[in-house]
């Protein structure tokens, strides 16, 4: 696995600090599919966050895998905003854990904003939503 290419720095205005996103050299295979693939990195938390790109026919998911937690965003061309993880997913191992999920949060971010965004724009709210998740 390949990362280096720095597509966008930003503040994440948590605890984590400031975030880094770098773009895969190549699509990566998860759960049977190759799949585009972000590494989102912070300044002040070892945590690195995996982002998987999930082309469906109306919409987009967005697999966001770390050691703390997992969840999706989805952009369905309407909203974009957070749901547990697909059973799509859960032949790879992939579920999202309640014990770690802040729940009051979660339920914020259920619509984050409205209409499409570009793969780059929902890796940027990501990098600025995720860290509020894990409780």
């Amino acid at each position: 696995m390949s990362y280096g290419k720095v597509i966008a720095r930003g503040e994440s205005n948590t605890p984590f600090g400031s975030y880094t996103i770098e773009l895969c050299d190549q699509p990566m295979s998860f759960a049977g599919e190759e799949m585009k693939c972000y590494l989102i990195s912070y300044s002040k938390s070892p945590l690195q966050v995996k982002v998987y790109v999930d082309k469906e026919r109306k919409c987009k998911n967005y697999v966001v895998l770390s050691d703390e937690l997992s969840v999706m965003y989805t952009c369905d061309g309407k909203i974009f905003g957070v749901k547990k993880v697909d059973k799509k997913f859960k032949s790879a191992g992939i579920t999202t854990d309640d014990s770690k999920l802040d729940r009051m949060d979660y339920f914020h971010q259920k619509v984050i904003t409205r209409g499409e965004n570009s793969d780059f724009d929902a890796a940027m709210l990501i990098a600025s939503y995720f860290p509020q998740l894990i409780s």
